[in-house]
């Protein structure tokens, strides 16, 4: 498998167990709290993965960047979480540092 690919499916297993942590209400619900850990487990071994060839830190930045924008993008869509000009902006400019990594690795 690619591993860019295998990296940004390590970025969006991030976004799922951000997503489970907020339902697992402190891990009290089993089947939440499972998926969350396995969410983590998987995230951070594809990670691992992806540092095979990948450097540090365009690895980790571009892993980290996935899991902000999509944590944010959720909250607003589902969590009625703020939406106005400066955010966006905020997570278009993680974006175009997401790319720019992505370019010059």
């Amino acid at each position: 498998m690619n591993t860019w690919l295998i990296l940004i499916v390590a970025g969006l297993l991030e976004v799922a167990w951000a997503v489970g942590l907020k339902y697992s209400h402190g891990f009290t619900r089993p089947f939440i709290s499972i998926f969350t850990i396995a969410a983590i487990v998987g995230s951070m071994l594809l990670l691992g993965v992806s540092l095979k060839k990948l450097p540090l830190g365009t690895a980790y930045a571009v892993w980290v960047g996935i899991g902000i924008i999509g944590s944010s993008m959720l909250g607003m869509l589902f969590w009625q979480e703020s939406v106005n000009f400066w955010r966006i902006i905020s997570i278009l400019a993680i974006l175009s540092g997401i790319i720019g990594l992505k370019l010059t690795a």
